[in-house]
C-alpha cells in the first residue's frame, strides 16, 4: 500500500474482543473495547450489539475450527469485519479463511493499525492481506476480486497455464479478457518471452495476412522488405488471438492448418516456418451463433475452444466492485503523481449496486473521472460518480416458464404473493449489506415504502 495514505475514523472504534489476551495487545485509549473469552457468548453479545469489528483471537476454550466460527460471525452481523487472530495458521488454512470472508488472518504483529484501519465505517479499504496474496503471486495481480466467479478464473487458470492447450477467452466487452490472457502467460514456463498480441478487428482483411504470418520481399505490391509475422515474433512464447469472431473466413483455413500442423508459409514464400507457442484467442461474440450463420468455421472453433474460460460481467461479482474501485484509485493517483484519494463507504456502495454494463472498463473510466474532475478534495463521494438510472429488470414477467401455476387445489394468494416479496426485499437488502436506502433506490421503491414493506411482512410473520 501507498504510504502516504491516512485514514480517518469520525468516532472511537468499537472492538469486540474474543479471546483472553486482548489487554495486553490493544491500546485502550483508541478502541472502545469489549472482551468476551468464550465464543458462545461473543455471538450472543454480537447478536444484540452492533460493533465496528470483531476479533477472534483462537484457542479458544469452546470453539475449536476457525471457519464455522467466521461463518456464524458473518451471519450475526453480515456488514462487519471480522478478524482473525492465530499463531498456528498455516498459509493454506490464511488463504481458505481470507476467501470465506475474513478482513485478514493475523498471524504475529501490532493489531492496533489493521483493527483500526478494519473498523472504520466512513472510509473504505481494501484487505491488506489480499494485497499481500497478489504481492505474493505476481500473475494474479490483474485479476482483482474475490468472488467465486474470479476464484473460479484463477483456479483455471492455474490449472491450465503451464500447459500447451489452446485457451478460448469468452465474455462481454471490457471484462478484462486480454487481462487474463496475460495472467496465463505470466504463470507459464513461457513468461520469460513477451506475449505478442494481434487485434483481429483492428486491422484491415487486405493486411491481416501479412500482419500475421509475415511477407517476403516482392510478395504482393507494396512489399518492399522482408517482414516476419506476428506468428514467428511469438516462436517459443504466446500469441493473443483477440476479437478471434472478426477474422475473415479467408484467414480462418489457414489458421486452422496453423492449430493442426504447427507451421506455416510467408506470402510469397515456400519455406516452411515450424512453431512452438501457446495459443490464447478471445471474443465477445457467440461463436456458436456465428457457426449456425455460416461466419465461423465449425472445425476452427473446435481447435481454439480446447479450454474454454469464461470471464463473468461486473453486474455477477458485485462483491469485487470496491476491490477494482480502490486499485483503480491507487493506480490512477500514483500515475498522476497526486495523493492517493479515500473514498466513503456510502459511495462504494451505491457503485457496487450498478449495472455496469460496460464492465470493468466502465468503472474504470468512471474513476479515473471522478478522481480528476474533485479536484484537490482529498476524498471521493456519491456526487462524484454521476451514475444513470438502474434498469429494473421485471421478475415474472416475458416468459412463459416464470409465472405461478395454480394447483388444482388453489392457493393462499396473500401467503405466496407475499413470499415473493420477502424473497426481492431480503435480496436487495443482502446486495446493499442491510443499506435500506441503496435497497430501495435498487427496487424503484422509496425508502419509506420499504421499510413499511419490511414491517409489514414482520407483523405477518409474527401473526402467523
Amino acid at each position: 500500500m501507498d504510504e502516504r495514505r491516512r485514514y480517518t475514523l469520525i468516532l472511537t472504534p468499537k472492538i469486540l474482543w474474543i479471546g483472553a489476551e486482548a489487554a495486553d495487545v490493544l491500546d485502550p485509549e483508541r478502541f472502545s473495547l469489549t472482551r468476551i473469552p468464550s465464543a458462545l457468548d461473543g455471538l450472543r453479545c454480537l447478536r444484540n450489539e452492533d460493533f465496528d469489528v470483531v476479533m477472534a483471537s483462537f484457542p479458544l476454550p469452546d470453539w475449536s475450527c476457525a471457519d464455522s466460527l467466521l461463518e456464524e460471525l458473518q451471519q450475526a452481523q453480515p456488514a462487519t469485519p471480522v478478524v482473525i487472530q492465530s499463531s498456528e495458521a498455516t498459509a493454506t488454512e490464511v488463504v481458505r479463511l481470507l476467501r470465506l470472508g475474513a478482513f485478514h488472518v493475523l498471524q504475529q504483529g501490532d493489531a492496533n493499525s489493521l483493527l483500526y484501519l478494519a473498523a472504520s465505517s466512513k472510509w473504505a479499504e481494501v484487505s491488506p492481506s489480499i494485497t499481500n496474496e497478489l504481492e505474493q503471486q505476481p500473475w494474479r495481480r490483474a485479476l482483482i476480486g474475490e468472488s467465486r466467479p474470479m476464484r473460479q478464473v484463477s483456479q483455471t487458470i492455474q490449472l491450465v497455464a503451464r500447459r500447451r492447450s489452446t485457451i478460448l477467452i469468452t465474455g462481454e466487452t471490457g471484462t478484462g479478457k486480454e487481462l487474463v490472457a496475460q495472467s496465463i502467460h505470466a504463470l507459464s514456463d513461457r513468461a520469460r518471452l513477451p506475449m505478442v498480441c494481434v487485434n483481429c478487428s483492428a486491422l484491415p482483411e487486405t493486411l491481416l495476412e501479412a500482419e500475421l504470418f509475415g511477407h517476403v520481399k516482392g510478395a504482393f505490391t507494396g512489399a518492399i522488405n522482408h517482414r516476419v509475422g506476428r506468428f514467428e515474433q511469438a516462436n517459443h512464447g504466446t500469441i493473443f488471438l483477440d476479437e478471434i469472431g472478426d477474422l475473415p473466413l479467408s484467414l480462418q483455413a489457414k489458421l486452422l492448418r496453423v492449430l493442426q500442423e504447427r507451421e506455416f508459409q510467408r506470402l510469397g514464400s515456400s519455406e516452411t516456418v515450424h512453431l512452438d507457442l501457446r495459443v490464447i484467442a478471445a471474443t465477445h461474440t457467440d461463436l456458436a451463433e456465428m457457426i449456425k450463420q455460416g461466419k465461423f468455421r465449425e472445425d476452427l472453433y473446435y481447435r481454439l475452444n480446447v479450454v474454454p474460460i469464461p470471464v463473468p460481467p461486473l453486474r455477477e461479482r458485485a462483491s469485487d466492485v470496491r476491490f477494482l474501485v480502490m486499485h483503480f484509485i491507487e493506480k490512477i493517483c500514483r500515475e498522476e503523481e497526486i495523493q492517493v484519494k479515500q473514498i466513503s463507504r456510502e459511495t462504494l456502495d451505491r457503485l457496487s449496486v450498478h449495472d455496469w454494463p460496460g464492465n470493468v472498463r466502465q468503472l474504470e473510466n468512471a474513476v479515473e473521472k471522478a478522481i480528476v474532475l474533485s479536484g484537490e478534495r482529498p476524498a471521493l463521494f456519491p456526487g462524484d460518480f454521476p451514475l444513470p438510472p438502474r434498469k429494473h429488470p421485471m421478475p415474472f414477467a416475458g416468459s412463459a416458464d416464470t409465472f405461478i401455476a395454480v394447483p388444482d387445489q388453489g392457493l393462499d394468494f396473500e401467503k405466496t404473493v407475499g413470499g415473493i416479496e420477502r424473497n426481492i426485499l431480503e435480496q436487495a437488502l443482502k446486495k446493499t449489506r442491510g443499506n435500506k436506502k441503496l435497497a430501495a433506490e435498487m427496487l424503484g421503491l422509496k425508502r419509506t415504502t420499504l421499510t413499511a414493506k419490511l414491517k409489514s411482512l414482520v407483523a405477518v410473520s409474527a401473526a402467523g
